[in-house]
C-alpha cells in the first residue's frame, strides 16, 4: 500500500456494532447518519450515496460493502472520513450478504486511494474475518489500519 491512505480516517466514535437495518437503502442511511455524527459531511451526503448505490452497487466481497457518494456529493463533504457500521443481521446487496458497511467520505480524489486500500484490506479472507467478528470499536480501527496483521 502507497500511503496510508485510511490512517488517522477512523476512530473509535465512528464505529457501530450491532446496528439493525432493514435492507441495503436502510444500511446506506445509516452508514450516511454516522458520517453526519461525526462532522464529516452534511445531511445531503446521504442522498448521494443512496444514487452512487443506484448506479454501482458498492458490494467488495467477503461480505463487506463501501458505500460512497457520487461525484455530486463531494460538496457536502466537510472533511474526509470513513465510518463502519456492523449490521446486527445480514442484508442483501444485490444476491451478496453484507455484515459490514465501510463508508468513505473525501472531498478530493483521495477516495481513490481510500478505496484501493480498504479493497485491499478487505479482500483478504482472514482480515475480513476479523473485521466481521469484531466486538469493540478500537479492534475495528485497529483492523482497518494498513499495518494491521490477522
Amino acid at each position: 500500500m502507497s500511503d496510508a491512505a485510511t490512517t488517522g480516517l477512523l476512530s473509535p466514535e465512528a464505529v457501530r456494532l450491532g446496528e439493525p437495518a432493514a435492507d441495503r437503502t436502510d444500511a446506506v442511511r445509516r452508514c450516511g447518519a454516522v458520517l453526519v455524527e461525526i462532522g464529516a459531511v452534511e445531511p445531503a451526503y446521504i442522498d448521494a450515496m443512496l444514487e452512487r448505490e443506484r448506479d454501482i452497487p458498492t458490494y467488495v466481497g467477503e461480505g463487506v460493502a463501501i458505500p460512497h457518494a457520487t461525484l455530486a456529493g463531494k460538496q457536502a463533504v466537510l472533511r474526509d472520513a470513513l465510518a463502519v457500521v456492523k449490521l446486527a443481521e445480514p442484508v442483501d446487496w444485490d444476491g451478496n450478504p453484507v455484515t459490514v458497511c465501510v463508508a468513505i467520505a473525501a472531498r478530493g480524489d483521495g477516495h481513490l486511494a481510500i478505496l484501493s486500500e480498504l479493497a485491499e484490506i478487505l479482500l483478504d479472507p482472514d482480515r475480513a474475518r476479523a473485521l466481521r467478528e469484531a466486538q469493540d470499536p478500537d479492534e475495528v480501527v485497529r483492523l482497518l489500519q494498513p499495518a494491521a496483521v490477522s
